[in-house]
């Protein structure tokens, strides 16, 4: 370690970590924000099973009063029944919220009254429904169904919901303390005349960016660390496939978006126009790569957009070998995007670079 600390990368990279760590705002907002982040959507989605749809059954409805034993079986496992004889309450229960559907039978008519402003749950309730619907008029018609079903989730059932989530939360960590880090630093040392002093020292060029890109990887490893270890301890996530790749894919995501807060910094007049600059670009980049929800149901143009983010392919990459059992090889186009991102935004970053404030 001596040695390490009598070079002049060594005393830089020292410098620069100790200073990171005596900021309480950029150890807030690098490690525990994004931890709060994770710790919330364990809490709400770790153990998350398909709710039970709640259903107000009013009067005798035969179709489902009568079900075959089997079917019976199934509807109790996917409906929550709650009784009533009055129809307008039962209407109230669902304009309000508290019941999914309110069902009655007229004649020989299943009739579901829903409310629109659960368009999806209100879908799920329909099929369901018809699918019972369709069971009964088989029965009556004494004829066996030419084609069955059977559903067949692709993924392990050891996976739980949280695992969906970590790996972007941990991609939206790794981008915002990468890019603010970076930003920040540079107008940092710029307005306080570091940049200027560091330039006329002995120390080349290429220490000072070493050190600085040294601590940032080791920062993002760290976060990696934490995050998967809180994952694993508390909130049962179970890494698959070629996990480790993660890591190559954390340090070259990290050139990425340092690259992005080099720019910032490059552009920007002070610290606070840095930093507010690197979020105007991480944070809106964070919501369309899927970062804290999926884009499966956003418009076609919006998913397209997305692919030429940064964070979508780290994102994308991370829970391909985290979650989905991939394996090596899934993570190389990715690594190859990030990193041609980071040399081009670094090289415009560079062209704008100033050594003074004026």
């Amino acid at each position: 370690m001596s040695g390490l600390t009598g070079t002049p990368f060594g005393a830089l990279s020292i410098a620069i970590l100790r200073g990171f760590v005596r900021d309480r705002s950029a150890l807030f907002f690098a490690v525990v924000f994004p931890l709060m982040f994770l710790v919330l959507f364990g809490a709400l989605l770790g153990n998350q099973d398909q709710p039970e749809i709640e259903m107000v059954k009013v009067g005798d409805v035969p179709l489902l009063d009568h079900l075959p034993a089997d079917a019976r079986s199934a509807f109790d496992a996917t409906f929550d029944v709650e009784e009533s004889d009055d129809l307008d309450a039962a209407l109230e229960l669902v304009r309000k919220g508290d019941a999914d559907v309110a069902v009655e039978q007229r004649g020989d008519t299943l009739v579901a009254h829903y409310t629109q402003t659960e368009q999806v749950g209100a879908a799920i309730t329909q099929v369901t429904l018809q699918a019972y619907v369709d069971g009964a008029n088989v029965a009556v018609s004494g004829r066996p169904p030419k084609f069955g079903f059977e559903a067949d989730r692709v993924e392990d059932d050891s996976l739980t919901t949280i695992q969906y989530y970590t790996p972007g939360l941990l991609g939206w960590a790794i981008a915002m303390s990468s890019a603010f880090g970076a930003a920040a630093t540079l107008q940092g040392w710029r307005q306080s005349k570091l940049l200027r002093r560091l330039q006329l020292a002995p120390v080349s060029t290429p220490t000072i960016v070493g050190a600085r890109v040294a601590v940032t990887i080791g920062i993002a490893l760290g976060q990696t660390a934490i995050f998967l270890g809180l994952g694993w301890a508390a909130l049962g996530l179970t890494l698959t496939g070629s996990w480790w790749m993660s890591l190559p894919l954390v340090v070259v995501g990290t050139l990425c978006f340092m690259a992005i807060g080099l720019l910032a910094g490059a552009v920007a007049k002070s610290t606070e126009g840095a930093v507010n600059m690197a979020n105007f670009l991480v944070l809106p980049m964070a919501f369309l790569s899927g970062s804290f929800f999926p884009l499966d149901g956003a418009p076609t143009w919006l998913r397209r957009l997305s692919d030429v983010l940064p964070l979508k392919h780290l994102n994308e990459a991370m829970l391909d070998v985290l979650v989905r059992g991939e394996g090596p090889g899934s993570a190389l186009v990715p690594l190859g995007i990030l990193a041609a991102f980071a040399v081009v935004v670094t090289l415009l970053a560079a062209k704008l670079f100033r050594w003074d404030t004026a």
